[in-house]
């Protein structure tokens, strides 16, 4: 026997069940403030007892308009982007927003995709932490999307959207700086993708605490790698094998430095005791590591609360002038130096 596919659930069937008009139900599925608590309640217990689903697709088509925000990290696994992430959604569910997450994994082509999935989701806006190999096709690709666009972490050369990140170089200077000030005269710089904005602006903070300690920056001490804990154990492996290796490591972030750590001590290297290290990011991991992290702080809540608020601002107000916030670091010591 052939069974007849079970028919959806509308939004008059719903309206029929709880005694109410279809435009009272409706109300009440856009979270409107307009209808009674007992109204609503009343409603919603019959979406239940149905199993009505809401149309969101449909919805947006009808009104012109979305609720629905899509969000691109490069790593759901990053503790950083987890932190970035509760900003986000915290603050964009204060606004009755839904959010689309999707994750690249650092790659172009799954950014490209997830990008591509957003726009035919109909989101109503994009918050985008782009990829470290993100190209000027990218740039222009962005620039023609007709809806409003939040660059986060990472910046985009020649895009002009709004953008929120960290005052990387600063953020650099002051561990490099922290390092020199406990007497060290070689330091090495480990991890992160070398052609990536965070690294190159990174860098530049390394550079400058050197040039102002009148010390010589040693291209051998300085390591990209993935940016990861395996990134962090394979670099640390490469660094400690030279001749005279360093005993102070500036690492791109508290995932290499976990690595760094799991790396020296594999060699039989005590962390903080044979070998000083500094992190970048301040997750809530390095506060419980061992040892204790000395890191520089990012504020990734703070930095993912921020660009959302700056999105919903962007999709009320979408002729405002482009704004670009700069958050500024800072160190937090512990007992890894």
């Amino acid at each position: 026997m052939t069974l007849k596919p079970s028919r959806r659930i509308t939004l008059q069937d719903v309206a029929k069940h709880a005694g109410v008009s279809r435009a009272t139900a409706s109300l009440i599925v856009r979270n409107s403030p307009k209808v009674a608590a007992k109204t609503r309640e009343k409603v919603l217990k019959s979406m239940d007892e149905l199993g009505y689903v809401y149309d969101r697709v449909a919805a947006n088509l009808r009104s012109q308009s979305s609720s629905t925000i899509g969000t691109i990290i490069t790593d759901v696994g990053n503790t950083f982007f987890s932190q970035f992430l509760l900003g986000v959604h915290r603050e964009l569910e204060k606004y009755g927003y839904t959010v689309l997450l999707g994750t690249t994994f650092d790659s172009l082509k799954n950014q490209d995709r997830l990008i591509s999935t957003m726009l035919e989701n109909r989101v109503g806006g994009i918050l985008l932490c782009p990829v470290s190999t993100s190209s000027t096709e990218t740039v222009e690709r962005l620039k023609k999307l007709d809806i409003p666009v939040v660059v986060g972490i990472r910046e985009l050369t020649d895009l002009t959207c709004d953008f929120v990140g960290l005052n990387y170089q600063a953020g650099a200077y002051l561990a490099v700086n922290h390092l020199i000030e406990k007497g060290h005269q070689r330091i090495a710089f480990i991890g992160g993708i070398s052609n990536s904005t965070t690294w190159i602006e990174r860098m530049e903070g390394y550079r400058t605490a050197h040039e102002e300690a009148g010390l010589p920056v040693d291209d051998s001490l300085i390591l990209d790698s993935a940016p990861t804990r395996e990134g962090g154990v394979e670099a640390i492996q490469r660094l400690m094998q030279q001749d005279n290796p360093p005993k102070a490591i500036f690492c791109f972030s508290d995932l290499i430095a976990f690595g760094v750590i799991i790396g020296l001590r594999k060699m039989g290297f005590t962390p903080g005791k044979d070998v000083d290290i500094v992190g970048f990011d301040n997750i809530p991991e390095a506060e419980i590591s061992y040892p204790p992290l000395t890191t520089v702080s990012s504020f990734a809540k703070k930095t993912g609360t921020t660009a959302a608020n700056l999105l919903h601002k962007r999709i009320n107000h979408p002729n405002e002038a482009r704004q670009r916030i700069i958050i500024e670091p800072e160190l937090i010591k512990r007992n890894s130096f």
